[in-house]
């Protein structure tokens, strides 16, 4: 079994911008896809993002225009671009693999206010 590492998160303000890493303990290469998803409090995860070995990628409407996901096989990592930031966007986010499809990171906490 492998690891998932997120981190990247913290506080900004409205229409500000973070990036997120999803680190793997394995090579990010030998997964189909890689996507990301979010918790908000009292809600579902919901997926929002996701990149193919082949840097295909698609987005949930809640996100599009705003966020980007991309790859980098160098230091094996995944990324999220978040940018214009809206208070909705508050949640722990979470990157996941359907190559490994029971394990989890602990998750970044995102806290988007004023």
């Amino acid at each position: 079994q492998g690891t998932l590492v997120e981190s990247g998160g913290g506080l900004v303000q409205p229409g500000g911008s973070l990036r997120l890493t999803c680190a793997p303990s394995a090579s990010i290469s030998m997964f189909y896809r890689v996507d990301w998803y979010r918790q908000a409090p009292g809600k579902q995860r919901e997926e929002i993002a996701g990149i193919t070995r082949e840097s295909v990628t698609h987005y949930s409407d809640s996100v599009k225009g705003r966020f980007t996901v991309s790859r980098d096989p160098g230091p094996n990592e995944v990324y999220l671009q978040m940018d214009s930031l809206k208070p909705e966007d508050t949640a722990v986010y979470y990157c996941h693999t359907n190559s490994w499809p029971n394990i989890w990171g602990q998750g970044t906490q995102v806290t988007v206010s004023s």
